[in-house]
């Protein structure tokens, strides 16, 4: 029996509430599918930096090391200023463990609403694959003249070769594996961004070379979110840079369902990778039992696809499929979805 050691940082808001349905279903998962693990809890977030002044440390990162994989509930406290958690923890522990593909499936279940008209489950099902350690997120900047009138502000977007082309790669393989499809599409803006999107358009080519089953296609950002939302079947997985898909996502979240049933992966192919519901702390639902926990409990199924379990991974998904034709799931708004947050983990675990 294979044993995992997984971190947990229920963080801020609602995130301990729907990390606990999230490890509700990974231990029927475990009992089911003949997988052990142990969980260690770490404090980051909100409360615990108005405490120590501290968001996350180099020794908590080489802790985190020695763990298999980080299931996360949400980052972001209403007392502190935007920026420094998300800076002082997310970012921190992408870079420095090295995630460096943030994975997003967009998928309609069954019984979830889309604002998108006569679109059903079969029209929307893709994956975007984002570089998750560079571009405009790697901090190079810095202001000129700050506070007058003449200030300048400069965010510059860092693109290598080696981060461009290892992101492709991962999207190609991934794309290979998915389904029978293997369509992927580079999303860009080559007309405006001449030198960075250049180096991608340059070795998405070069790299399509290794992978001729893959059929392979270019949109500009702003037609892809054009088309996610007249067409979302056109796409199968989209591989972009870090500010792109960090927007496209968004939108994909929204074409899905929205937000509660939303999760992604920030993924190290031979490293550490941590799963999060991607819809924030939600603290004005903080303990009130109202808040949809499914976003969570499919962070568990994308954690446990990564690590291997891909049964598991797979039985999980049938379970939240299951829960949401059953009908007794009314909607993936908080407070509107007929179970409270509890209720609806028991009913996920119960047909894992």
């Amino acid at each position: 029996m294979k044993k995992y050691k997984i971190a947990v940082i229920p963080g801020d808001g609602t995130g301990p509430e729907v990390v606990r349905e999230g490890l509700k279903v990974l231990q029927a998962a475990s009992k089911k599918y003949n997988f052990s693990y142990e969980t260690t809890f770490f404090p980051f977030g909100g409360e615990y930096y108005k405490k120590t002044g501290e968001t996350i440390t180099s020794s908590d990162i080489e802790e985190l090391k020695q763990h298999d994989a980080i299931f996360l509930g949400a980052i972001g406290h209403p007392d502190i200023k935007p920026g420094i958690l998300e800076q002082g923890i997310l970012l921190k522990l992408r870079f420095s463990l090295d995630q460096y593909i943030n994975l997003r499936p967009v998928k309609l279940y069954p019984n979830v609403e889309t604002p998108l008209k006569d679109k059903k489950p079969e029209d929307i099902d893709f994956v975007v694959v984002r570089e998750n350690t560079e571009g405009l997120y790697a901090g190079v900047g810095g202001f000129l003249r700050k506070g007058t009138a003449d200030e300048v502000a400069i965010q510059e977007s860092i693109n290598t070769r080696m981060g461009v082309e290892r992101c492709l790669r991962y999207a190609f393989e991934y794309t290979q594996k998915r389904n029978q499809r293997k369509k992927l599409t580079l999303c860009g803006k080559t007309n405006v961004l001449t030198y960075a999107f250049d180096l991608w358009e340059r070795t998405f080519h070069e790299v399509a070379a290794d992978y001729p089953d893959v059929n392979i296609n270019y949109a500009h950002v702003d037609a892809t979110t054009m088309w996610m939302v007249k067409n979302p079947e056109w796409f199968d997985v989209i591989v972009t840079d870090n500010m792109f898909g960090d927007i496209i996502t968004d939108l994909g979240a929204m074409i899905q369902g929205g937000m509660g049933i939303a999760a992604g992966g920030n993924v190290n192919p031979s490293g550490v990778s941590m799963f999060e519901p991607i819809g924030g702390s939600a603290p004005k639902y903080t303990n009130l039992n109202i808040i949809n926990p499914l976003a969570a409990i499919s962070a568990v199924q994308m954690m446990l696809d990564v690590l291997g379990e891909t049964a598991a991974a797979q039985g999980v998904e049938t379970a939240i499929i299951s829960s949401l034709k059953s009908g007794k799931i009314k909607s993936m708004s908080a407070g509107k979805m007929g179970l409270s947050t509890q209720e609806v983990g028991d009913l996920v675990a119960s047909l894992v």
